[in-house]
Order: C-alpha cells, then sequence, then structure tokens
C-alpha cells in the first residue's frame, strides 16, 4: 500500500516538473535569442543608447520652415558661442559674450539635451519610461498610464518645466510621445532657434531591430514659426554591457564620461 501511494506521487509530480522544465529552457532559449540580437521585443526600449546618426542641430539647414514675426525677433536676440546657421542669429568669438543659458549651468531643456548627449539610458517601468542622459545626468518622466497630455489651462496651473510633461502611447511598435510645459527661455538647439511658451514636441521612437532605435521630432510651435518642423531621423546604436561598464560598474557611470556643468566657485 505504502508502495502503491509512492507511486501515485510520483506520477502525479511528473508532469509538474516535466512543465517547468519546458518553460524554463523555453525562456533561456528566448533570452539567448534576444542577447545574440535573433529576437527583441520591439516595444522594450531599455538600454543604453550612444548616437550615431542625423543631423546635430533639430534639423537640417533646408528643413525648416519660415519663422514669424516672433521667431525672427526672439533669434536676433540669440548669442551662440559657435557657428550660426541663421544669418539672424549672432556668433561670438568665445562663450563670454553668448546669452546660452546652458552656459550658466542651467538645464539644456528638451529636445535639446535629446539631440546633444552623446548617450542616454532608457528604464522602462509599468507606468513611465525615465530617460536619464550623460550630460546632466538628469531624469526624464514618460509617462504611459494612460493619462492625457496637459491642456493649456493645466500648463497655466502645473507651470513649466525645462522638460515639460510627456506622455507616451504605443502607436503599433513606434513610442508616440507628446511634451508641453516646457520652459522656453531654453534654446530647441546649440544653434539657438526659439520656441514659444504653449509649443509641443512630439518624439517617435522606434527599435529597428536588436540594436537600433530610431527618433524623429516634430516640433507644433504657431507663435515661432509658420508651419510645423520635422526633424530628420536621428539614429542611437544600443551599448554592449562591456562598453559600458568599467571595474564591475555598469551603467552612465561605466566607462561614460558625465558631462556635468559645475558652477565657478567664487573667488576668497
Amino acid at each position: 500500500m505504502r508502495s502503491r501511494f509512492a507511486t501515485l506521487k510520483a506520477s502525479l509530480w511528473m508532469p509538474v516538473v516535466v512543465t517547468v522544465f519546458v518553460v524554463l529552457l523555453t525562456d533561456a532559449g528566448a533570452g539567448a535569442a534576444q542577447a545574440q540580437g535573433g529576437g527583441f521585443d520591439p516595444r522594450d526600449l531599455s538600454g543604453i543608447y550612444v548616437r550615431t546618426g542625423g543631423d546635430p542641430g533639430f534639423g537640417p539647414v533646408d528643413s525648416m520652415p519660415p519663422l514669424t514675426a516672433a521667431g525672427e525677433a526672439k533669434l536676433r536676440s540669440v548669442i551662440l558661442p559657435g557657428p550660426s546657421r541663421h544669418p539672424l542669429a549672432r556668433e561670438a568669438s568665445n562663450a563670454a559674450p553668448s546669452n546660452d543659458a546652458s552656459l550658466s549651468c542651467n538645464p539644456k531643456g528638451l529636445p535639446r539635451l535629446l539631440l546633444e548627449s552623446s548617450h542616454q539610458e532608457l528604464i522602462t517601468l509599468p507606468n513611465r519610461i525615465v530617460q536619464v542622459w550623460n550630460q546632466e545626468r538628469r531624469p526624464r518622466e514618460i509617462w504611459i498610464d494612460g493619462r492625457d497630455v496637459p491642456s493649456p489651462d493645466d500648463i497655466n496651473d502645473l507651470g513649466l518645466t525645462w522638460y515639460g510633461h510627456g506622455v507616451g502611447v504605443w502607436e503599433g511598435n513606434t513610442l508616440v510621445v507628446n511634451t508641453v510645459g516646457i520652459d522656453d527661455r531654453a534654446w530647441l538647439d546649440s544653434f539657438g532657434f526659439p520656441r514659444g511658451y504653449d509649443a509641443r514636441v512630439e518624439e517617435r521612437y522606434e527599435r529597428v531591430d536588436a540594436n537600433t532605435m530610431q527618433v524623429t521630432v516634430t516640433l507644433y510651435d504657431e507663435e515661432m514659426y509658420t508651419s510645423p518642423w520635422v526633424s530628420d531621423v536621428k539614429t542611437f546604436t544600443k551599448e554592449t554591457r562591456q562598453n559600458v561598464t568599467r571595474r564591475g560598474w555598469y551603467g552612465l557611470l561605466g566607462g561614460v564620461p558625465q558631462e556635468i556643468c559645475f558652477p565657478t566657485a567664487p573667488s576668497r
């Protein structure tokens, strides 16, 4: 009787053990395939990426729509620390006379930091995607929890921030992010192009293969431009773990130099 009970117990457990073993093998095989680039989840943007393609500004010079009168007035006030892409923006021979707010340790804002930072990390959470750049080491939240993009009345209450209030939705395998409420003191890009108070920035993130992410940006800003400005395609390549690990320390601090502005200490 005891022997028959032991045999029955073993036969009941066997399917469970076999099932668990098969699941583990399946998961391990899928993980190995993704690690070798043989398969990937196009909606998983997690990882550290290096910028590998695209114009260094918002878009090529010939892609910019005409400025409004307000846009021209704002661009006339710009003093660049480097080359200009527009005759209204003035060039300085050095950084000292420039009125680039980032030179005073202010944030570069959106989308400028996306365009300029060499590395970024995307961290996917259930209700948001956190974006961190090696420049500034500043996190930005993209909410994917179903909330609406803030209205103008909402922005009057929430206030402006350097990176605005971003909401993302999936359209197929493309993450579409709309951001409003961006502080208009920050330039659009390093060439000093303006952005108005009510501007909306749309980013489209698409993971085209296991190691490549492409991003296009569209600026909707009726105050400064006569029509929307669509960027070229910006390409980002996922870094290997080895490239961003130093002394066993993985992450943006492991092998990727920080680019953080420190205010000049007052002389004593």
